[in-house]
């Protein structure tokens, strides 16, 4: 069992001077809003990429968009929106910031390397917007990025756009190394007196199986995407098998498209987890706290994060049935696929045991995180759906993935991210978040991404494929399905532009928002606990605290107070008159 130390006397080296203190820190506080600014930045570029695209759908020839354009946005958007802003943000945002605050360390055990791996993020996001220009553009290869489609002439951007891309994955993976190494040994090397491993909040318990997924699964994106790159500029045939282009011999054979999939899925699976374990674990906290009861079923919880990690490794060909896989093989990914759902059910009745009985308080990290309850829910149940060989083969290349895959790992995983933000920047800045801005901005984002995906189940039943430009003279789609694509489109430039309210929100608080006070919500976790809000380097001042009991003591009988935070002992509770008198 491994505790930080106490550090009264050790110099903690308070850096001197603007740049040191906020663009070279070593803070991990400060590491984090770095990781979470840029995040939200490279994410509004995808959410004006994903406009353009509802508005060709939408209402053709109403922007000056042609097919190559629309393809490079399309790989854009969705590999910025994946990679970029759900892992950074998640991992580099929320995991840079909370780990050492709750499991009370002083910051992360490899500062130098935590701020490396920051600009390691920030340099793989600027080589990646860099493609928008150079010669071509961007790839269009789709965000799978499959080859020998990616990189063989008549693809968009297959010279200078995909290479650019592939360097920016290598470089993203470095950085993602880097911090997945500090977030692990933080975790295990880190904690302070008391702070076993079934006493950290479910925030950190996911946070840290998702990095242990990430540290695993994303070699395998790493080797193929340098394999790409040689197949590419030095014309090795990792990939690439005998084929013929425009009506000449290339020079690539014996090259294995397949393999790709297997290692680029091998890959994205485990990913759809890296984003989805950080939520779960960050809502559990919100329900918690905000429903002022303990969590239901800690201990299952923390087992049901642990399963779906290491279920997420034998799930992945599920995204390759149309690829011609052996029947057998379909069955044992449709089953592992069926499995998975049972701890993840596991979870959605614990939050809903959490909540039963409740003194559930609406606030807005509340809201934020029913929704997410019930999106994801929703996004579960479609997700069986395609789990099924027979089923998603004729669904495959339709709109029910679009709908499906945005559900899951777009719009839950973001109202997630809202709900925290809201949730902990008065401890990140002192201030409370305008309430009024924040229910206006929860009530058009949930309400407006239903009507934006609900409708595309439909279109997918009509058959409507995904990925094309176009839709007009297909006699198998019929009128009405252009009606539904122009409501769908409106809606979504409404709700892009309603995150502005959030933007605002987050710049009128900082100035003008109420005093927040220390703990605001009345939380039991450490990181409310800390000597000054915001925190200061090093966290805790002169001694770090003590931990006597676990992150969800509420509603504790006898107790005056409706909580009970983690570093007050058995003797300490404060307890009603009448207890006393008795």
């Amino acid at each position: 069992m491994a505790y930080a130390d106490d550090v009264e006397n050790e110099e903690l080296h308070e850096p001197t001077g603007f740049i040191w203190k906020y663009v070279w820190s070593q803070d991990h506080k400060v590491i984090a809003i770095q990781y979470s600014t840029t995040a939200i930045l490279v994410g509004l570029v995808a959410l004006v990429l994903s406009g353009m695209m509802r508005m060709q759908i939408g209402f053709p020839g109403s922007i000056d968009m042609d097919a190559t354009a629309y393809y490079q946005a399309m790989t854009m958007h969705g590999m910025i929106m994946v990679i970029y802003l759900l892992t950074a943000i998640f991992l580099g945002g929320f995991g840079n910031y909370l780990i050492p605050l709750m499991v009370g360390a002083r910051d992360m055990v490899f500062p130098f390397v935590n701020m490396l791996s920051y600009w390691f993020y920030l340099v793989s996001v600027l080589v990646l917007l860099a493609s928008f220009f150079v010669p071509g553009g961007p790839t269009g290869a789709g965000w799978t990025l499959y080859p020998p489609q990616a990189i063989t002439a008549g693809t968009p951007g297959s010279e200078w756009g995909i290479i650019l891309m592939l360097v920016s994955l290598i470089i993203f993976i470095i950085a993602a190394t880097m911090g997945g190494l500090n977030y692990v040994t933080t975790v295990l090397q880190a904690r302070t007196h008391g702070m076993t491993m079934f006493r950290m909040p479910l925030t950190v318990w996911g946070i840290f199986v998702a990095t242990i997924l990430a540290l695993l699964a994303f070699p395998a994106l790493f080797v193929s995407g340098v394999m790409m790159l040689l197949d590419q500029t030095i014309g090795t045939s990792f990939f690439m098998p005998d084929m013929m282009q425009f009506g000449s011999q290339l020079d690539y054979s014996g090259g294995s498209p397949i393999l790709f999939q297997h290692l680029f899925w091998f890959f994205g699976h485990p990913e759809v987890y890296i984003v989805a374990l950080p939520a779960f674990g960050l809502v559990s906290d919100l329900i918690s706290i905000h429903a002022r009861r303990s969590i239901f079923g800690y201990r299952m919880m923390v087992w049901a994060i642990v399963s779906i990690g290491v279920l997420s490794f034998v799930v992945w060909a599920h995204h390759m049935y149309v690829s011609g896989m052996n029947p057998y093989f379909g069955f044992f990914f449709a089953t592992t696929t069926l499995v998975i759902a049972v701890p993840t059910a596991l979870k959605v009745y614990n939050w809903l045991l959490t909540l039963w009985r409740g003194n559930i308080h609406l606030t807005v990290p509340m809201l934020f995180s029913l929704a997410f309850i019930v999106t994801f829910l929703v996004g579960g149940l479609t997700g069986l759906f395609l789990g099924n060989v027979v089923v998603d083969i004729p669904l495959s290349d339709t709109y029910f993935v679009v709908a499906h895959f945005h559900m899951v790992m777009g719009v839950a995983p973001i109202l997630v991210v809202f709900g925290s933000i809201y949730h902990w920047y008065p401890k990140i800045t002192g201030r409370m978040l305008h309430d009024g801005i924040g229910k206006l901005h929860f009530w058009i984002t949930f309400l407006g991404t239903y009507l934006i995906y609900f409708p595309m189940h439909y279109l997918g039943f009509l058959g409507m494929p995904r990925r094309y430009y176009a839709y007009e003279d297909y006699p198998f789609i019929p009128e009405s399905a252009q009606s539904l694509n122009a409501f769908i489109t409106v809606v979504a430039i409404v709700v892009g532009i309603s995150q502005l309210l959030f933007l605002f929100n987050l710049a009128y608080s900082y100035f003008k928002g109420a005093p927040s006070g220390g703990n605001p919500w009345r939380a039991t976790s450490l990181e409310w606990l800390t000597p000054e809000t915001p925190p200061k380097h090093g966290n805790w001042g002169s001694s770090l605290p003590v931990v006597h009991r676990w992150a969800y003591d509420y509603g504790v009988p006898g107790a005056e107070l409706d909580y009970v935070p983690q570093t007050t002992s058995a003797e300490e509770v404060p307890v009603h008159e009448s207890d006393h008198d008795e």
